[in-house]
C-alpha cells in the first residue's frame, strides 16, 4: 500500500512548517503548502487535509471546500479557525462527502493528530 499524507494548507509560515515537523515526528507523511488552489487538487494518496482558513479570503475558502469535496469526497478536511461561521456555505452535510471538521484556534498538534486518526479509516491512520 502506499503512503497516506496530510497537506497542511496555510499562509503564516512558521505554523505550517511547525505542524509540518510535528506530524512528520510522530510518523505521518505531510506536505505544507501556503497556496490554497494547491488543497483543491490533492495527491491521491492524501487522507486529510488541514486547513487554516482564517489565513485567505473567506470566499476563496468557501470555493476552494466545495471543490474539494467534490473531487475527493473521502478526504478528511480538518478546519483550525477561530470564525467557522464565515464557511457556513461549505460546510453542511451534502450526502456525498465527508462534512469538513472544525477545530477552534489554536489547536495543537496533537490535538489535530487525534482528530485525523479519530476519523479516517483504522488502516490509514496508524
Amino acid at each position: 500500500m502506499r503512503a497516506r499524507s496530510v497537506t497542511i494548507v496555510g499562509d503564516r509560515k512558521e505554523t505550517i512548517d511547525s505542524l509540518e515537523v510535528y506530524l512528520t515526528g510522530v510518523g505521518v507523511t505531510a506536505h505544507a503548502t501556503r497556496s490554497l488552489k494547491d488543497a483543491r487538487k490533492v495527491a491521491a494518496s492524501v487522507m486529510a487535509v488541514v486547513l487554516f482558513p482564517d489565513d485567505f479570503d473567506a470566499d476563496e475558502v468557501v470555493a476552494t471546500l466545495l471543490a474539494l469535496r467534490a473531487a475527493r469526497p473521502k478526504v478528511l478536511i480538518l478546519l483550525v479557525t477561530s470564525a467557522p461561521q464565515h464557511l457556513r456555505a461549505a460546510l453542511d452535510p451534502d450526502g456525498l462527502s465527508l462534512p469538513p471538521l472544525v477545530l477552534p484556534r489554536p489547536a495543537f498538534g496533537w490535538t489535530i493528530v487525534d482528530a485525523i486518526r479519530a476519523n479516517t479509516q483504522p488502516e490509514l491512520a496508524s
